[in-house]
């Protein structure tokens, strides 16, 4: 399953649920198996009145979580082109869910986000109501590598950010460090790799029968004073007035270009987020856009809801296969997209990735 489950008992009795992502070798990745089994395990959690707080983690030094099992989602994308496979159905619809449901847990919840936390891992983290990151954090919606979009609610937490910032780090797939999780607030805490045994001593030390919110708050505030010295320096709300002139445009197109100038950029971080977007995928770029324009009004559900249109959608079309048969399934990184030039994406292929593509009730419309 790549899944642990533990529960911890504390000084008065209350209980501590662990739930622990254990596939280290693919980084964590979440499959459908895990999905539904976490989304079970939380559920369980929530109507135990014993259970006081759930953490959620990865084991493993190297990330929290590296997204989603994308590979034998595309296997079947790719044994039925043109068409929605029963599996992306049920993918896209279980973790939106899960990550929806971590966004309105009623108990305190904890995830520890270290290392690498990509697209799916962001999914859970940002659902978390206390989000923690370390300084080997590295965080990151990088799917214009491979053809999709921000998802798992990216829309959402994006299109909220300062400035043009969401639309620049959607583009890029632009890495974030543990500081600039907190300025944008991505994250709540800035702990050390090292502290996760001390946090979940503490947890059991807390006495939960009364001022629980104070006496949590006193315990990360105490852990945050031991590691605050270690943040490292901000890469990204310094650069914000540079990105907001730069992506001061009419379109995608326009943006396309803007970043694709700063290739030969001194600023190499700015440098390294316009190669990456040159080499990804202008479909995306598109999508990217779009996301951004119609998530600033929508609520949580309805950026799901919308969200699971899309990815059903870019199954069926060419662009995701492609991307990750190029970057992690062959893994000869030329990826050979079918509108290779952001200028000639037909406006219909963007607006179909936002059609329904199931018959009836949308699948998530009762989140």
């Amino acid at each position: 399953m790549n899944l642990h489950f533990e529960e911890l008992t504390g000084t008065d009795g209350a209980r501590i649920g662990v739930a622990s992502l254990d596939a280290e070798n693919s980084l964590n990745a979440l499959s459908l198996p895990m999905i539904n089994a976490l989304r079970d395990q939380l559920e369980a959690w929530a109507k135990e009145p014993q259970i006081v707080c759930v953490v959620l983690r990865g084991n493993g030094t190297k990330a929290f979580c590296a997204g989603g099992e994308v590979r034998s989602l595309v296997e079947a994308c790719r044994a039925q082109p043109g068409e929605v496979p029963p599996l992306a159905a049920h993918f896209f619809a279980a973790e939106y869910s899960l990550d929806y449901m971590l966004h309105t847990y009623p108990k305190p919840l904890i995830c520890w986000g270290h290392g690498y936390v990509l697209g799916g891992g962001m999914g859970l983290l940002q659902g978390a109501s206390i989000r923690i990151v370390t300084p080997s954090s590295r965080l990151a919606m990088p799917e214009i590598s491979i053809g999709l979009y921000p998802d798992v609610g990216a829309s959402w937490f994006l299109s909220r950010l300062p400035g043009k910032l969401g639309l620049f780090l959607g583009l890029t797939g632009a890495q974030m460090n543990g500081r600039d999780a907190i300025d944008l607030d991505l994250a709540d805490r800035f702990l050390l790799d090292e502290q996760q045994e001390e946090l979940l001593q503490g947890l059991l030390q807390l006495n939960w029968q009364e001022q629980t919110a104070m006496q949590l708050n006193s315990l990360l505030k105490a852990l945050q004073q031991e590691a605050i010295a270690q943040m490292p320096e901000a890469q990204w709300l310094p650069r914000r007035q540079q990105i907001d002139e730069l992506l001061d445009v009419s379109d995608v197109c326009c943006a396309w270009k803007a970043i694709s100038l700063q290739r030969d950029n001194t600023d190499l971080l700015l440098s390294r987020a316009a190669k990456t977007m040159s080499e990804g995928s202008p479909v995306t770029a598109h999508l990217v856009w779009e996301q951004i324009t119609r998530a600033r009004h929508m609520s949580l559900a309805q950026v799901f809801q919308m969200e699971y249109t899309m990815s059903l959608n870019c199954c069926r079309h060419p662009e995701f296969s492609e991307g990750v048969r190029a970057r992690l399934i062959d893994k000869d990184q030329k990826p050979h997209w079918h509108w290779p030039d952001i200028n000639n994406v037909p406006d219909a292929v963007v607006d179909a990735h936002f059609h329904k593509a199931w018959e009836g009730r949308h699948p998530l419309a009762d989140l």
